[in-house]
């Protein structure tokens, strides 16, 4: 009977050793390293600065350095060089890049933010502002870089 105990303990210490050192690997333990340059901050990008405080990235075990380019020049730049992997600019630097003859053509993903990231900003509030306010008046468009 000791001997049927000893063996039956034997066997279960086994099969827990075998089961335990067969466990799924945490995936976060080998994080991919990725650097995202974008163009400029914006509250277009609001549901990427979320994921990133939220840690969803590193839970599909990936570790993001994000980068502000300050340009879609210094952008495409830095993707062109191998600095960044990824670069959130408008498709405009993707056209200058491939009309330069660049030797690798970076592949655009369009419409990640739904919508042209475009405010009109006055300095003063109107409250009942209509576009024909615009009528005669001065407005300074786009930025350096940019698309105006």
């Amino acid at each position: 009977m000791k001997k049927k105990i000893l063996v039956f303990s034997v066997l279960l210490l086994l099969t827990t050793v075998f089961f335990c050192a067969c466990r799924k690997k945490d995936i976060t333990s080998e994080f991919s390293k990725v650097t995202l340059n974008e163009v400029a901050h914006s509250i277009f990008y609001a549901p990427q600065y979320v994921a990133i405080q939220e840690g969803y990235f590193a839970q599909e075990g990936i570790e993001l350095t994000l980068v502000n380019g300050f340009g879609a020049d210094k952008t495409m730049t830095a993707v062109l060089s191998g600095e960044a992997n990824i670069g959130f600019m408008g498709a405009e630097a993707t056209i200058y890049a491939y009309a330069e003859g660049a030797k690798d053509p970076v592949v655009n993903f369009a419409q990640l933010t739904q919508r042209a990231g475009n405010f009109l900003v006055a300095r003063e509030p109107m409250p009942d502002f209509q576009w024909s306010d615009l009528k005669g008046k001065k407005v300074l468009g786009g930025r350096k870089g940019g698309v105006h």
